[in-house]
């Protein structure tokens, strides 16, 4: 059985390793004061040597009521917040997953919570519209994305240069089927606001369920810390191998967390611990359900 400390893994890990960065925020109601600080920590992460770095979910807005990013919402290909993810890919030379944006939906006083992708030329390569949204009454919380956002109905996967990348955000963590249909995505990225009430209980827990099950590394962006409109966000950015270990993680507050990802080791834990392969079942109702 192939051992995650063994010698053999180590020299795995030499091989055709990168450095991935996620961007950990507290964003506010104001879209120009998130965008500064988006490209301050962007250009840290670039700085340390990440080629792929991946941003939180609305880390360009995150407004007094729920209905205020229907007033940002930009038309795809055009807007400052669009504008300014294609500009930051391509003056650090990287591949930015823009955690996620609010785009025109077809739906009326609605949006889309969209993933955008930029490889180094700033060229958007994908786009993904968050498939599951969040509905909370618990105590004091109450959240209904639903009365605010049209739901995406298509699982993403981008080829990259680093492996095919599979796109999800935060609620979406709870549902293994998604990933499931990614395909053998070898990275996940998941842009997320997580309150810190759910985040307590069970981000961690699902972060590294759906990286071990599905062997792939996890880069998972947070907003993290108190916001102005009152909410509070759980944080713990991290970056999950596909063994399940966190290799580096940011508890609250801004900042940006990089770690290695080695192509050449995820391989051969696929090749020792072939699970993939091995699966029989697939994601559709059982016979004689209604």
């Amino acid at each position: 059985m192939f051992s995650p400390n063994s010698a053999q893994s180590r020299l795995v890990a030499q091989q055709n390793a990168f450095k991935v960065a996620a961007v950990q925020m507290a964003s506010g109601p104001n879209v120009a004061g998130n965008l500064k600080e988006a490209g301050r920590l962007i250009e840290i992460a670039a700085q340390q040597g990440a080629k792929l770095v991946v941003l939180p979910e609305f880390f360009a807005i995150m407004g007094m009521q729920e209905t205020d990013k229907l007033a940002v919402c930009e038309q795809p290909g055009s807007g400052p917040i669009q504008s300014f993810l294609s500009a930051a890919a391509r003056r650090h030379k990287i591949w930015l997953v823009g955690g996620s944006i609010p785009l025109l939906a077809d739906a009326q006083n609605k949006v889309r919570n969209s993933c955008l992708v930029y490889n180094e030329s700033g060229e958007q390569v994908a786009r993904y519209d968050k498939i599951h949204l969040f509905n909370l009454e618990l105590g004091n919380e109450h959240y209904h994305e639903a009365d605010t956002i049209e739901a995406g109905n298509r699982v993403v996967v981008v080829e990259s240069p680093f492996g095919r990348i599979g796109l999800a955000i935060c609620y979406d963590l709870r549902f293994p089927e998604l990933f499931r249909s990614m395909r053998d995505a070898d990275i996940i990225v998941l842009p997320s606001a997580f309150t810190a009430t759910t985040g307590k209980a069970h981000w961690e827990p699902l972060v590294r369920a759906r990286a071990i099950e599905n062997l792939s590394y996890f880069i998972a962006a947070a907003q993290g810390g108190y916001h102005v409109n009152g909410r509070q966000t759980h944080g713990h950015s991290m970056v999950v191998d596909p063994w399940g270990r966190v290799l580096d993680e940011l508890n609250q507050g801004s900042g940006v967390i990089v770690a290695e990802i080695n192509p050449g080791y995820q391989a051969s834990l696929r090749s020792s611990l072939p699970a993939l392969s091995h699966r029989t079942l697939s994601c559709q109702p059982c016979e004689g359900a209604q």
